[in-house]
């Protein structure tokens, strides 16, 4: 049928998701993306817009994606605070171990690179970490921490898990990053301890 698209949309998508994953946003071109997703220039502009679009659509996919495997993780903050950050950090270093994703975190890539994104682009990836924190904060509080420890250990997390896409890029094993996930959980331990 004349104008009916011929692919997926959600898969195209993806593709674009897991190059600038692979990549980040200044090291992808359009024409990698035009490989990765199997479409071509004018495809990828009229079915996705331009460049910031896609990243930002694909930065949201990202965000969704694991936000769900988070929010899951967490959800018994309440009851058993460092068994939900624990198992907050194991949905990360299931993704780094992953053998079919590229190694680090479209986050921590965007945020890495903020000071050469557009401002619109730049912001948005500021909201995306942004929305980590809050996760975190929220249910840190929720686990018995006063304010002031929840925003401290909600922001050390929070970097922690950012450092753990950077090392295994750079190469860290995973015993190592169990390892410095260990040193953060025990942290918590004692906090809640005292």
């Amino acid at each position: 049928m004349a104008g009916k698209k011929q692919f997926d949309m959600d898969t195209a998508l993806d593709a674009a998701m897991i190059q600038f994953w692979r990549d980040g946003y200044t090291d992808t071109s359009l024409d990698d993306l035009s490989r990765a997703t199997g479409l071509n220039r004018s495809s990828i502009y009229s079915s996705f817009g331009d460049k910031d679009t896609l990243f930002l659509r694909c930065l949201d996919l990202y965000a969704a994606r694991y936000g769900e495997k988070y929010d899951a993780a967490l959800s018994c903050a309440a009851s058993e605070p460092v068994a939900a950050v624990r198992a907050f950090f194991d949905v990360t270093l299931a993704r780094i171990a992953d053998p079919e994703l590229p190694d680090g975190c479209l986050i921590a890539q965007s945020a890495m690179t903020i000071p050469v994104l557009s401002p619109s682009v730049a912001g948005h990836a500021r909201q995306t970490l942004g929305a980590q924190l809050r996760r975190l904060r929220a249910v840190l509080k929720a686990g018995r921490l006063t304010d002031q420890d929840a925003e401290a250990f909600a922001v050390h997390a929070a970097a922690v898990n950012q450092s753990l896409a950077v090392m295994s890029r750079a190469g860290a094993t995973p015993e190592q990053l169990r390892a410095i996930v260990g040193v953060t959980v025990d942290a918590l331990w004692q906090a809640l301890r005292a």
